[in-house]
């Protein structure tokens, strides 16, 4: 129940907002700090005045934006998916508000679709269940039970948007809730002002990330190789090709490197392959730029 919801507060949402204040006293109490259990007061306040609020919505208490909020959000890039080792305590069976949870020990195959929020001022630089500040201007989030740490990409069906995220923070504890965005994922994902939306959530899987510096390492591997851009993720192959059809036509130099990659019922568009991943980024930028999309690095 840490998220951000700014439904309308009708009559019957102000009788929501009542019982949650009752309710969020003994959440806060039944909340202990420890390496995998969210430790955060979650006590709710209505905004002032029933007008204001019917057209802000609420926010919970001390939430909401901040007041220094960077100009250039929209240029904001994803978390760039590589493989880490997970927390060594964040990822143990946890229990909130009376209800238990087990969060998964391996990276594996996982898509959900439900609602997601998100969280801002009131959390911004506070320790997150892997012990790492949050930075509400940063593309993580929080997840039930999606290890730690481990990246997802976040899709919003209604604007075709998607992002990329490091899941780094336990949470939403709200039934009707799968994720929590950072303030910046909402924004990308174009529902900031209204609280919550629909999303769909996949797990990016191992073949699709670069690994990080101390695995390269131990497996004797050099930066950038089989360095590729992911341009887009697809449950169909026509929207796959047309993607394809769409980078081919603004690039034609690019067209003998576009691959598409089926995936169970997945169809994925990648370019590639390139010498390092600091060419690939600056790849990603210009096709970025001219198509309005967001690639990023993988490494398989």
């Amino acid at each position: 129940m840490r998220s951000n919801d700014c439904d309308p507060m009708t009559g019957a949402g102000v009788r929501s907002l009542v019982l949650a204040l009752a309710l969020a006293g003994a959440f806060a109490a039944g909340l202990s700090g420890c390496g995998s259990t969210p430790s955060r007061d979650t006590t709710m306040q209505a905004p002032a005045g029933a007008g204001s609020a019917a057209r802000r919505g609420g926010y919970y208490k001390d939430d909401g934006p901040g007041s220094d909020i960077p100009a250039n959000l929209d240029a904001i890039a994803d978390a760039e998916p590589r493989l880490e080792p997970l927390h060594r305590f964040a990822n143990r069976p946890y229990s909130v508000f009376g209800q238990q949870y087990v969060p998964a020990t391996e990276l594996s195959a996982f898509r959900q679709r439900g609602r997601a929020s998100w969280y801002g001022r009131r959390f911004h630089g506070k320790p997150t269940s892997s012990g790492e500040p949050y930075d509400m201007y940063a593309m993580t989030a929080a997840h039930p039970t999606l290890p730690i740490p481990s990246y997802a990409r976040v899709t919003n069906p209604a604007n075709g948007r998607a992002i990329v995220v490091r899941i780094n923070d336990r949470g939403p504890f709200h039934k009707d809730r799968i994720i929590d965005l950072s303030y910046a994922g909402a924004h990308r994902l174009g529902y900031v002002n209204a609280g919550s939306a629909p999303v769909e959530v996949e797990t990016i899987l191992p073949h699709e990330m670069a690994l990080s510096a101390p695995l390269q390492r131990a497996q004797g591997l050099t930066v950038g190789r089989g360095v590729f851009l992911q341009l887009g993720t697809f449950s169909s192959a026509a929207k796959a090709e047309g993607l394809r059809a769409r980078v081919r036509d603004e690039f034609e130099t690019l067209a003998d490197r576009l691959e598409l990659h089926e995936d169970g019922s997945r169809y994925r568009v990648q370019l590639g392959p390139f010498a390092s991943a600091d060419e690939a980024r600056d790849e990603a930028g210009r096709i970025a730029a001219a198509l309005d999309i967001r690639p990023f690095v993988v490494t398989r």
